[in-house]
Order: C-alpha cells, then structure tokens, then sequence
C-alpha cells in the first residue's frame, strides 16, 4: 500500500486518455509513471466538479482521500488508494485505476460477496455516503471487490443515500464491530494517525458528526434503517 500511495504521489502524470463516461464532474483517466514503472490512474480535479447546491465547492476531490483514508484505518482494502496531490489541472484527487469487469455491478455481485457488502454497508452509513449506486461497486479481474466515487461524503447533516439496503436493521457481524470499535477508539484519542489525515480533508464539524454517526451505530450493534425522505440515489447504477 505504501508503495502505492509514494507512486501516485510522486509519479508523473501524463497521456491523458479522456474523459471517463457518465461522470457528473471532470474524471480522466491518465498514465503515471514512477522509477521505471506506469499504470493509470484517475485524476479528478478540484476546478472539474460541477457545483452543488448541498455541498460546499472544490471539496469532492478532499472526501474521496478522507474516505480512502477511513476505509484504511478500518482495515477494509475497499478503496484503491487514493491521495491529494497537483496535476496539469491542477489540485485534485488521484486514484489507482481498477481494471473491472464492466458488466458487474451491485445488483449482479451481492449474493456472492455478502461479507464485503456488509462493511460496504456499514462503512457508508459512518461516512455518510450520499450516492452509493450500485455501479460505484466493482469486481476486478481477480474476484477483488472495490468501491469507488466517494466525493458525496462526510456531509454534516445526514445525506445517506445507497442501493444496499439488503442489511438494513439486521445485526452488524462480530468482525465488522470489532473493527469499528478500533476506528472509534482511535477516534477518541487526542493524537489520533486517523483524525490527524482527515483534520486537512474536511471540516471539525463533519468530523464531530463522523464519530457520532459512528458512536450511534455501535450502541445500536445493527444496521441502519431508511428514514424519510430519498434514501436511493438517482440512477442506482
């Protein structure tokens, strides 16, 4: 992982190919390279997001690492790594680039990944996660699950919006508890790695709802209902 993140970091950015399809906001897949070696990535810059009404401006790149980075510090290899870093337009998030299997998605994968789908479940319901369509999980050529497109999170106030309702109010597994109750026992500390990494990515108070969403989830032991409102994203793949 290390080697990773030095890669996307340090590498130089180049070739870009495009523009990634159906992307709301500026998502171009570009080589890096680094001491003799390339791969793609993809470079989302902070000047490409489209504004939004609910979200404050030029923050979408900052959640996407913030997210990466909680998924790390919980133990779930979910998110590609993923950091902050200047490109040729300039700052932005940079992702290693999954090389999926393009007809899979939530809908076709969850009877087979139950056990990834649950921390996905409970990982968006910590984070917040306004846009979790089905399309946003993948399956790489190894049988590896992922979860990509992370910039609608962290909101202060609650935005849960996700396809994977199928645990809803269903007992949150054992190993699924014991990492939580690590990230929240991180959290509580005054020079805590986790909070240090997020405290540049978002706002004390989006963190102060972060770990109470977290607190909440743990009393209760369960997966979280729907409550009212719009509780699926648009489209949910």
């Amino acid at each position: 992982m290390e080697e990773a993140l030095e890669f996307l970091s340090k590498g130089q950015m180049e070739k870009p190919h495009g523009l990634m399809p159906w992307s709301s906001n500026y998502t171009i897949l570009v080589t890096v390279r680094y001491a003799g070696t390339e791969a793609l990535a993809i470079y989302k810059p902070c000047q490409g997001e489209r504004p939004l009404w609910d979200f404050p401006d030029g923050t979408l790149a900052l959640r996407e690492v913030a997210a990466f980075h909680v998924s790390r510090a919980l133990g779930w290899d979910f998110i590609p790594p993923t950091v902050l870093r200047d490109g040729f337009l300039g700052l932005g998030a940079v992702q290693l680039f999954i090389d999926a299997h393009p007809e899979e998605h939530y809908f076709t994968l969850r009877d087979k990944h139950i056990p990834s789908f649950q921390r996905v479940a409970a990982f968006d319901a910590i984070t917040n996660n306004a846009d979790r369509k089905g399309g946003h999980c993948l399956q790489d050529q190894g049988g590896h699950i992922w979860t990509i497109d992370h910039g609608l999170t962290f909101h202060q106030e609650h935005k849960l919006r996700t396809v994977i309702w199928d645990f809803a109010g269903q007992a949150i597994p054992d190993d699924i508890q014991e990492d939580l109750a690590s990230l929240q026992q991180s959290l509580n500390q005054a020079s805590s790695p986790i909070l240090n990494k997020l405290a540049p990515l978002i706002t004390d108070r989006e963190i102060e709802m972060f770990r109470r969403r977290l607190d909440r989830i743990m009393a209760a032991r369960t997966f979280p209902l729907p409550g009212a409102g719009r509780n699926v994203p648009f489209p949910p793949i």
